[in-house]
């Protein structure tokens, strides 16, 4: 359960009002059996009712797993965290922008030593929601993530890792562009007020690819974790290509507690202990603005500080400060926008 409240600074008050907010519940179960395990997880947010992880994982043997269903697929660092666990409270933009959402497909995972390594197969993302017959075509891709952690202790991790990515065109409702066009798009880092930062809409869309490079350091109970995103559209009709591009950096403190420590199979920080207080520096910059397809689709600068308190097994509180800068969209206007939010968070 999220519970959210905000106040906020800004150029544009029209979009952005003060307020509190219940942005997620979720209710799911687990189940394991032998080798097998399953997760079901449905969400409820602003009067909807969501399909969140569905899924089923079998264990190979101790270092190598399958599961397939409906699920994040490991795309970088920020996948090792769910959207609700994200220690800046809201996930960077530019990882909202080129990471992915979940997605409908397999994926084999090894986890062993120093060496992390997974590979998916899946069906583009609105296979979830339209059926075969609607979608009029069903759009695949792959993904891979290569992981090395040279040191992958408590309070002593060093990683690199490299993530890459390819797909087809995506899905319209407009007959004329089903299947060539590919959406780019982020929110402002608020879900009190739920307004688009940027976005892209890219027509005579062939096929996606995108990588994203990360790194990890972590001494004690200081810690560093970045990426950088870099996405191509190849367009048919000799259309120029369009690139995007983005990349953030956190810095991360443990004022009270012990040192971090690793989380295997997720390749990231595991979620730091009880009555722990963590602070958290972040900045982003992200630009779907292309002068070479006249395709601008805005750049955000994004600086934030969170402080965590990790109050027991159950019960998060996160305290955000940020301030984000839009600008460089075609038909829409500079922002700036000042923000204080504030989230309780229980997990059980």
């Amino acid at each position: 359960i999220l519970m959210d409240g905000g106040v906020f600074i800004t150029n544009d008050r029209d979009q952005f009002k003060d307020g509190v907010d219940v942005p997620d519940v979720r209710v799911g179960v687990n189940a394991s059996y032998g080798n097998w395990k399953a997760t079901i997880d449905i969400g409820y947010a602003f009067g909807k009712v969501g399909l969140k992880d569905i899924f089923v994982e079998y264990d190979l043997n101790k270092h190598n797993l399958l599961r397939f269903g409906y699920f994040v697929h490991q795309f970088g660092l920020q996948a090792a965290t769910s959207s609700s666990m994200k220690v800046s409270m809201e996930e960077p933009t530019s990882n909202e922008v080129f990471g992915y959402p979940r997605l409908l497909g397999v994926m084999y995972v090894h986890d062993k030593g120093d060496f992390l390594a997974t590979v998916s197969a899946h069906a583009e993302s609105a296979a979830m929601k339209l059926t075969a017959g609607e979608l009029g075509e069903t759009g695949y891709g792959g993904i891979t993530r290569l992981v090395w952690r040279p040191q992958h202790s408590t309070g002593n991790v060093a990683q690199v890792g490299f993530s890459a990515a390819f797909s087809g065109a995506q899905y319209s409702s407009d007959p004329a562009l089903n299947h060539h066009v590919y959406d780019l798009n982020a929110n402002f880092p608020t879900r009190i007020n739920q307004v688009s930062a940027v976005g892209a809409d890219i027509n005579d869309a062939r096929n996606m690819f995108k990588f994203t490079p990360e790194l990890l350091l972590c001494r004690d109970q200081v810690a560093l974790e970045s990426q950088y995103y870099w996405l191509q559209v190849s367009r048919k009709n000799h259309a120029p290509a369009y690139r995007a591009y983005g990349a953030y950096g956190l810095l991360r403190w443990l004022a009270i507690g012990g040192n971090y420590a690793y989380s295997h199979a997720d390749g990231g920080l595991a979620t730091p202990a009880p009555k722990s207080l963590e602070f958290v520096l972040g900045y982003n910059y992200t630009c779907l603005s292309s002068n070479r397809t006249g395709i601008y689709g805005g750049r955000v600068n994004d600086v934030s500080l969170t402080a965590n308190w990790y109050i027991n097994k159950y019960m998060i509180w996160r305290l955000r400060a940020g301030y984000t800068h839009r600008f460089d969209r075609s038909g829409a206007p500079d922002v700036n926008l000042g923000a204080i939010q504030t989230r309780f968070q229980i997990i059980f």
